[in-house]
């Protein structure tokens, strides 16, 4: 199972970024997760995409139409999905009926320092992937909360039961990408 991530952080201190390294960690067997960065995904803007898509971004949907599912790490930006997750999201989704998210399983995780982890980012995400056509886990739920203390200052997510949930997390998203499979 192939799983293309990214963090809807361009911090290289991202904690969502650590969440995704330690997904590599705790994948189970026969899962890979390759990391995608947006660096240098321009904001989305019709004029640049009718005079040709960057290149940056035709690496990012090439790389999410090779993938078995999508795994994103989304921080959360005054009770809402940052823009540069959103911005990742608008360029995949074009166009609407040659998107590569069209029918992709997709798994939303987040990190931050505040008490209530992404549950609001995570939730205006879903909300996104209505319109793409995009099949979002429901559950389980990954929302580290207080991530300060939960990863080191090399960035490792050291705390023991997250990284638990975390695997178990993987587990349910290899069942549910397995679940839109074509045959």
């Amino acid at each position: 199972m192939r799983i293309l991530a990214f963090a809807g952080s361009l911090r290289k201190g991202s904690y969502n970024r650590a969440l995704l390294h330690a997904a590599q960690e705790v994948a189970p067997a026969g899962m890979t997760i390759e990391v995608f960065d947006l660096e240098g995904i321009p904001l989305y803007n019709a004029d640049v995409e009718a005079s040709g898509i960057p290149k940056r971004v035709a690496a990012f949907k090439d790389a999410i139409a090779a993938a078995d599912a999508l795994l994103i790490a989304t921080p959360e930006y005054n009770h809402g999905v940052p823009a540069v997750t959103k911005n990742a999201i608008d360029w995949a989704s074009r166009p609407p009926k040659g998107s590569p998210l069209n029918g992709k399983p997709v798994g939303i995780v987040g990190a931050s320092p505040g008490l209530t982890g992404t549950a609001r980012g995570q939730s205006q995400l879903r909300q996104a992937f209505e319109f793409t056509n995009s099949y979002c886990l429901p559950q389980p739920e990954i929302l580290v909360y207080r991530a300060h203390e939960k990863f080191d200052e090399a960035g490792r997510l050291t705390h023991e039961r997250t990284r638990e949930y975390l695997g178990r997390y993987l587990v349910a998203l290899a069942a549910w990408a397995a679940h839109f499979a074509t045959p």
